[in-house]
């Protein structure tokens, strides 16, 4: 007698996150620059990432940093926490939107509570979107989604 099972295995579970988002993104081909100044938080958002085939994952402490290896060039998106030392994320995306090579990054910034003021701020600023914390795999692919759809209807 065959039952069904509550628990799924990996590779479901990367079927079902990887519905969400559009055909058009390999997760293969994103590099991510992952931007947090607690290494918990980054080696979380990390693992949600691989969880969801993002593999290509660099890390900075704080915004300053990340301007820096931004500047370089190479990335395709930016997850920024909202409070960091040196530069927080707000900032961090204000100076993004200000460079001609950065103005059209996406992205993500992470707050830590959904107060109406943040949710503006990170409008004001240019966020691409924000996600409260703690979130899970589930939200992160939401919003990545929602980024993505917006960043091909857009190029068309």
């Amino acid at each position: 007698m065959h039952s069904a099972s509550p628990v799924v295995n990996e590779r479901e579970s990367e079927n079902i996150f990887r519905k969400v988002i559009p055909v058009a993104v390999d997760p293969s081909k994103i590099k991510f620059l992952l931007v947090d100044d607690f290494p918990t938080m980054r080696h979380i958002v990390r693992n949600l990432l691989k969880e969801l085939g993002f593999t290509d994952v660099e890390e900075a402490a704080d915004g300053a940093s990340a301007l820096q290896k931004l500047l370089g060039g190479g990335f395709d998106f930016v997850i920024a926490d909202w409070s960091m030392p040196q530069m927080d994320g707000p900032t961090l995306v204000r100076s993004m939107r200000a460079d001609v090579a950065l103005k059209e990054l996406p992205v993500l910034l992470i707050t830590p509570e959904a107060k109406k003021e943040n949710i503006v701020a990170a409008a004001q600023a240019g966020a691409s979107g924000y996600i409260v914390k703690p979130f899970s795999a589930a939200t992160l692919n939401a919003k990545l989604a929602r980024i993505f759809e917006r960043m091909g209807a857009s190029r068309r």
